[in-house]
Order: C-alpha cells, then structure tokens, then sequence
C-alpha cells in the first residue's frame, strides 16, 4: 500500500470518527453517557493527528503545494470535509 493510499484511509477513518462523536456527543449531553465520547473523542484525536502528520510529509516533501495542503488541513476541521478532500484532492 503506498502512502498516498494510506492518507485516503486515514482521511475516511478521521470522516467517520466526526459522525462517531457527533453521535457520542448526544449521548454525553442528552443521555449524561460520558464513556462513549472519551473513547471516539481519542479515536477521533489521534486519527486528526495522524492526518495531520501524513499532510506534513506530502507537504514537505513537495508532493502538495502549500494551497492544497492548505485546503486539506481546513478540510479536518470542518465536519466530514475530509470525505469531500478525499474524493476530489487524495484520488488518483
């Protein structure tokens, strides 16, 4: 598997964990269940870092430009814009 299609699968994963702590969300504030958004809150945190690290690595090692880097690392803070990045920027 190369990098880039590692990227997409982390880029995937980190879109899922957005709806899997929306969803732990409710539980926490609707339902006062705290242990279902600790353990996504983690997953979710470490999948963010994650692809924040493989953006710095294509950024640095010039395979993105910094605007594409840009829109990519905006793209993870906004709820499941890492599906759209990944459909139009990480395809081949």
């Amino acid at each position: 598997m190369t990098r880039l299609q590692q990227f997409q699968k982390i880029a995937i994963a980190e879109g899922f964990s957005w709806i899997g702590l929306i969803i732990t969300m409710v539980l926490k504030y609707q339902f006062e269940m705290i242990w279902p958004n600790k353990i996504v809150g983690w997953i979710h945190g470490v999948l963010f870092i994650a692809f924040c690290v493989y953006l710095a690595i294509f950024f640095f090692t010039k395979q993105f430009s910094f605007v594409k880097s840009l829109v990519l690392f905006i793209a993870a803070f906004v709820p499941f814009g890492t599906f759209w990045a990944e459909k139009k920027y990480l395809r081949s």
